[in-house]
């Protein structure tokens, strides 16, 4: 956990400890030529697959907005020409979910009913299969801490992207609950209106830079209440 009792500082506040992190990514040897085999492999690989294959395009393309589909959506349209599966794929709103399970569990329902009324099988070029990658997400501590609206809103200015996907998009499902890392803090320290501001942001719909500078406005306004 990001957010850590460090004895009471300004305005009686816990102190917020931001945290970064660093993903290794890995093929995992496995790989589907077809929704079929396709639906069989997600039902398998372990959950940071599943993650990995749905999150890793906000990381990388983190100036773009919209993001980019997830990699099974694009795969299914590109790759198949599938594009009535691939729009089914990437109606997917990962915001809806708190854990890997829950996601996963939905891209199989959809591969189920397409699997079940699809009149051929439809097969990917050679060399074009679908293949499975995980991460390990390594967890470091940063030099920045907050002990006050204030002190967060300039440290929040200062952290890298890493830490902010951290405790905004890894925090929902490590926690489980639909919160993240910054949201439990305001809320354990007496903000509850600026936690739920801050946990009904959907950051999906952001570029990671203004995620940022959407929470650091929500922050300000608070803070001058």
């Amino acid at each position: 956990m990001a957010r850590l009792a460090a004895g009471r500082k300004e305005a009686d506040m816990n102190a917020f400890l931001f945290t970064t992190k660093l993903d290794l990514t890995y093929l995992l040897g496995r790989k589907a030529k077809n929704a079929e085999e396709l639906r069989t492999l997600i039902a398998e690989v372990p959950a940071m697959s599943v993650y990995y294959h749905t999150h890793h395009f906000l990381y990388q393309h983190n100036y773009l907005s919209p993001e980019p589909p997830n990699d099974f959506a694009f795969w299914a349209t590109n790759v198949l020409n599938d594009d009535a599966l691939g729009e089914q794929l990437a109606s997917i709103d990962i915001i809806q979910f708190v854990s890997i399970d829950e996601i996963r569990a939905r891209f199989l329902e959809i591969l189920d009913g397409h699997n079940s009324s699809a009149e051929r099988v439809v097969e990917a070029p050679r060399g074009e299969e679908f293949h499975f990658m995980s991460c390990q997400t390594f967890a470091f501590p940063t030099s920045y801490s907050a002990s006050s609206l204030r002190e967060f809103r300039e440290q929040l200015e200062r952290v890298s992207v890493n830490s902010l996907y951290f405790h905004m998009f890894d925090a929902r499902l490590r926690l489980k609950a639909g919160m993240n890392d910054f949201s439990l803090w305001f809320q354990d320290n007496g903000y509850p209106s600026l936690a739920e501001a801050v946990r009904k942001l959907d950051p999906y719909t952001y570029t990671l830079e203004g995620l940022r500078r959407a929470i650091i406005k929500l922050v300000e306004s608070h803070d001058k209440n």
